[in-house]
């Protein structure tokens, strides 16, 4: 799976999507055949899939903490 160029382009991808996208990021920037330049623009894009990453999750802990506070706890 490519990866996607711009910020933006990221917003319509599940969470697992995003992981699997910044897997790749990193596996490139990993590699010795990448030079200064396109690691640095690699870098740059990882860094915006994680904070997409952790937003997303922030939000489904919101909700399941949300869910779980209108229910009586048990016992």
């Amino acid at each position: 799976m490519a990866a996607p160029e711009e910020a933006s382009d990221y917003q319509g991808l599940s969470f697992e999507q995003l992981l699997g996208a910044l897997e790749e990021l990193t596996s490139r920037m990993a590699s010795e055949e990448v030079g200064i330049e396109e690691a640095a623009e690699l870098y740059e894009r990882a860094v915006a899939l994680h904070r997409l990453a952790a937003t997303r999750l922030e939000q489904v802990q919101a909700r399941i903490e949300g869910l779980s506070g209108d229910q009586p706890s048990p016992g």
